[in-house]
């Protein structure tokens, strides 16, 4: 091994960041939990992998959930998922990945301000929640509509800009709502290189969960899903019977979930978990005397 005769080990898919935590474990055989941030926590992660450090890996998977739950009104995990997905591949037995994904899966991509999740972490999410039931909490022509919009400002901010002011993509209320759709303004700049940079993402799109309507007025005239795609949904939706398909993937997430239990109201004998979503009485033993009749 090269080390034998050099005067230093070099590890040059591991930051300083990740090394520094690295090494705390090693010296002292444990870290501080407030040594691990948003910040620094899926490079530790990664160098910890790298180095098969178990008892590590452990430990910065119970911070990482920590950090998920802890965070509900300032949520990182867009960040996280993005950054695990610049770190390390895609795999599905990657517990990390899946806290991440859960994590982003239950948060309405339109609010998700774009720069937040990349074009990376965003595939992750697709890949990871395609044609699975796991709680998902944005209809498929949101996914799309801000599929298209990220792909586009990877491309230039003419092409993002033509996308977010000329209001090409429609709010979805509009299409339930039959609004009459104009697509004049259909033209894209870059749209070759839009279309390119959405490939990766539009596998894992399910546009049979998306209303005909967008699919004719918006979706095609945009011309950066391939023709292909799109003839394959229709012929899908001409001969299937499936009423019952909803707009989105897995199980669909509705406005409910923000609502949160009272503690000051629930009483002494109920338990509240999981950041007040979750609520069930205390067992109660009663205990009775058995009276022995002569």
């Amino acid at each position: 091994m090269k080390e034998s005769y050099e005067n230093k080990i070099s590890f040059p898919k591991i930051n300083s960041v990740g090394m520094e935590i690295v090494l705390e474990y090693t010296y002292t055989g444990s870290i501080k939990e407030e040594s691990l941030s948003k910040d620094n926590i899926i490079e530790a992660f990664y160098a910890a992998e790298y180095l098969q450090l178990l008892g590590l890996q452990d430990f910065i998977m119970k911070v990482f959930k920590n950090i998920l739950e802890k965070n509900q009104t300032e949520n990182y995990s867009p960040e996280l998922l993005s950054k695990f997905a610049s770190k390390m591949p895609l795999t599905e037995n990657n517990i990390l990945l899946n806290l991440s994904v859960e994590a982003v899966a239950t948060i309405p991509l339109n609010t998700v301000e774009f720069g937040r999740l990349s074009i990376a972490g965003l595939q992750y999410l697709l890949v990871c929640t395609y044609e699975k039931e796991r709680p998902f909490a944005t209809p498929e022509y949101e996914v799309f509509r801000y599929s298209a919009i990220l792909a586009a400002k990877q491309v230039s901010n003419d092409a993002y800009k033509t996308l977010i002011e000329r209001s090409i993509l429609e709010k979805i209320e509009q299409i339930e709502n039959s609004v009459q759709l104009e697509n004049k303004n259909k033209f894209i700049t870059g749209q070759q290189k839009v279309a390119k940079e959405l490939e990766p993402l539009v596998e894992f799109i399910d546009f049979k969960r998306i209303h005909g309507q967008a699919l004719v007025d918006i979706i095609e005239p945009l011309e950066i899903v391939p023709a292909k795609i799109i003839v394959n949904v229709y012929r899908h939706n001409t001969i299937s019977n499936n009423s019952n398909r909803t707009y989105f993937r897995g199980i669909p997430i509705t406005n409910c979930t923000n609502y949160v239990w009272d503690e000051s109201a629930c009483g002494s004998k109920l338990i509240i978990e999981d950041n007040g979503k979750t609520v069930h009485a205390q067992m109660v033993l009663v205990h009775t005397k058995v009276l022995e009749l002569k």
